[in-house]
């Protein structure tokens, strides 16, 4: 079942005398129970398509169904079965009251959703518990490390047990361990509580690791979408990088009408080839090479990265807009 169901939705916006087409007609799909990472270099149209699902923006155009209510008729009730964790600011910022106690900015973020006070204990107890926040709920916010401020973050939009949860840069400004022990919770969301989470990353080992499925968005569209896998062998293909005995673009010239073969190039002494299916098409091509009298003198097999797909999709690597790494004193869970 689709937890979220967009279909031409846009935003237009007046800059200068002039109308500027941020997002265009995005269609996209989430059903109940996915990981799905939304993608795009800056100025793609992500952060816009986030505002308008979340009901932060209303869209020129396009309708969509978020949780079950209509994102333009209700957008009260999208707001209130949806969770939605802004992007951190640092590591050591968040959305959350550095004076205030752990357990009291749960204790408010119920209050705002009217829970009543027995349900409210209950899903503090449950969310200390699942984001490893024993031990925490009477420090003062300010005391705690990134990664805990960043797993409150978190806790703070479940407070409602919401079915569908929007994580805005969940591992922004965090060190390598504490982002690592993140994605444990993240897949803890779905796993153990049943959330649907929807995620924006420039992290693409993020996106590689947590998603069931990517959506990339490029000049306010989508471009791509798929499981991360899929779209690695489907946009990137494999490279096989051989060097042989003589001329490589000989080689080349043999093995470029080999079937799955997209593309070949030489590169010194190497010749390059991009494969579809790299482990299926090697037996073939060594044959080839064995019966013209060609010896193989090293091969290297290497699987595309999501930056690979990036670069192919929007000419761009995403890690141009990757924000700064974080320093080692932001370590901590």
């Amino acid at each position: 079942m689709a937890i979220i169901e967009a279909r031409g939705l846009s935003r237009t916006f007046k800059s200068r005398g002039r109308t500027v087409e941020a997002v265009r007609g995005v269609d996209l799909t989430v059903t109940d129970g996915e990981i799905v990472g939304f993608l795009g270099p800056n100025g793609a149209g992500k952060t816009t398509t986030l505002r308008m699902l979340t009901t932060l923006l209303r869209p020129t155009a396009g309708t969509a169904t978020v949780a079950g209510a209509d994102l333009l008729k209700d957008p009260a009730t999208v707001r209130r079965r949806i969770g939605y964790v802004a992007q951190a600011m640092g590591a050591t910022q968040g959305g959350t009251d550095p004076n205030c106690l752990v357990r009291e900015e749960l204790g408010i973020q119920a209050e705002l959703y009217r829970l009543d006070p027995a349900e409210a204990a209950r899903r503090r107890e449950l969310l200390i518990k699942q984001l490893e926040l024993t031990g925490l709920d009477d420090r003062l916010v300010k005391t705690l490390s990134g990664g805990q401020r960043r797993r409150l973050d978190i806790a703070l939009g479940l407070v409602h047990s919401p079915r569908l949860v929007f994580l805005d840069e969940p591992s922004t400004g965090l060190d390598p361990q504490s982002r690592s022990h993140l994605w444990d919770h993240i897949r803890g969301l779905r796993g153990e509580l049943g959330t649907t989470v929807f995620l924006t990353t420039h992290y693409l080992e993020e996106a590689d690791a947590l998603c069931d499925r990517i959506l990339v968005i490029d000049n306010g569209e989508i471009i791509a979408t798929g499981a991360p896998e899929e779209l690695k062998r489907r946009i990137s293909g494999d490279v096989i990088t051989l060097s042989v005995s003589g001329d490589p673009a000989a080689a080349g010239a043999l093995l470029a009408v080999e079937p799955g073969v997209r593309e070949s190039s030489v590169d010194g002494d190497s010749l390059r080839l991009t494969v579809e299916h790299g482990e299926e098409a090697l037996p073939g091509m060594l044959r080839t090479l064995d019966s013209q009298g060609i010896r193989l003198q090293s091969i290297r097999l290497a699987r595309p990265s999501l930056d690979d797909v990036f670069l192919t999709l929007t000419g761009r690597s995403l890690r141009e807009d990757a924000p700064e790494p974080a320093q080692p004193v932001a370590a901590g869970h």
